[in-house]
């Protein structure tokens, strides 16, 4: 068709550009007369420079599959081989790997994460300055019997700073979970917010009572806005995700008490959390995070001088530690002015 249009008069890149080709394509097709195979096929293209190799692929899988890092996602991986003082390959990497070899799929009941829109409140500078706070169920194997999971969390850090089960909810066993949290948090006499949902607990009598004594400034949710204590929510779900969560309920109030001590002391001292740069909540109450992301800095920074070619022109990950926290935070501006109020 284009030489047809061509021996009729018309320019060849004007026949090119009707049949939706361009010049250079029309004479790559198209010489000494003939029309030439394609040959992009066969072409010999080079590997890149940053591809990973069959080893570091391999030793990928070996790591995602050790008992150590088998519950575990490539985020949270990645920084604790770090921490170790090796590293392999960035957290995108592991993921396209693992999807490579088939090892990539949602576990139980998770869902993808979504974006929420953030709502307003207190802002933490450091520990101890806003707690939040929740009861959840525990479930017995005796059908309708639960138990009852008294939690306190420090916004700040993650840190759960106090915690009990108990066989009933009441705002007398708040009360003194949270006298005996601040003895050993050591923060009596300093100004204190505790936030919680509306649950008859957390506005009980006796628990204000105990509020005021102590000095700590109670905090509520709005009125059917489910999603202003999420902190604490976020803990009860990552709780009753893990591998190890008696589906079929707990023995007695002591095993219940048991299991979860466990899992207090593996949120706080082992699992790397993912919205303090991946340390562990203790880490960053007790002020090591800083230590440790500058480690972290310099491994990043010794394995970017090593294969240039894997970074480019793109920065390391941030290794700053995080700042102030939000509780809740509403709109930029209330948070700049508070800020400002602050200063």
């Amino acid at each position: 068709m284009i030489h047809e249009a061509v021996g009729s008069g018309a320019r060849l890149h004007k026949a090119c550009a009707e049949a939706q080709i361009g010049l250079r394509t029309y004479r790559r097709w198209y010489q000494d007369g003939q029309v030439q195979a394609d040959q992009r096929p066969e072409a010999m293209r080079p590997a890149p420079t940053n591809k990973l190799s069959d080893q570091e692929k391999e030793q990928i899988v070996n790591l995602c599959n050790l008992t150590a890092f088998v519950d575990l996602a490539p985020t949270q991986i990645v920084p604790a081989l770090m921490d170790q003082g090796v590293y392999v390959a960035s957290e995108s990497s592991f993921y396209r790997v693992l999807k490579e070899k088939g090892q990539l799929h949602h576990r139980g009941k998770a869902h993808a994460p979504q974006r929420k829109t953030a709502l307003s409140t207190h802002i933490a500078r450091a520990p101890c300055q806003v707690w939040v706070w929740d009861i959840t169920y525990l479930a017995s194997q005796v059908r309708g019997q639960f138990f009852y999971l008294y939690m306190f969390m420090d916004v700040y850090s993650r840190k759960i700073v106090g915690y009990e089960v108990y066989e009933v909810e009441c705002g007398e066993h708040a009360a003194a979970l949270l006298q005996r949290s601040l003895l050993s948090e050591q923060c009596f006499n300093t100004p204190l917010v505790l936030h919680s949902d509306n649950g008859s607990p957390m506005k009980s009598q006796t628990l204000k009572i105990k509020l005021e004594e102590l000095g700590v400034m109670p905090s509520y949710s709005r009125p059917r806005v489910s999603n202003d204590n999420a902190y604490a929510e976020s803990v009860f779900r990552t709780l009753k995700y893990r591998p190890q969560w008696p589906s079929n309920g707990f023995v007695d109030l002591t095993a219940a008490r048991q299991w979860v001590e466990r899992f207090i002391y593996w949120y706080n001292h082992e699992h790397k959390h993912s919205k303090i740069r991946f340390v562990t909540p203790q880490q960053r109450h007790s002020g090591q995070d800083q230590t440790i992301l500058n480690n972290r800095k310099e491994i990043l920074e010794r394995a970017k001088l090593n294969t240039p070619s894997r970074w480019g022109s793109r920065p390391t990950r941030n290794c700053t530690p995080v700042g102030a926290v939000c509780l809740n935070p509403e709109r930029d501006d209330q948070i700049i002015s508070a800020e400002k109020q602050a200063a």
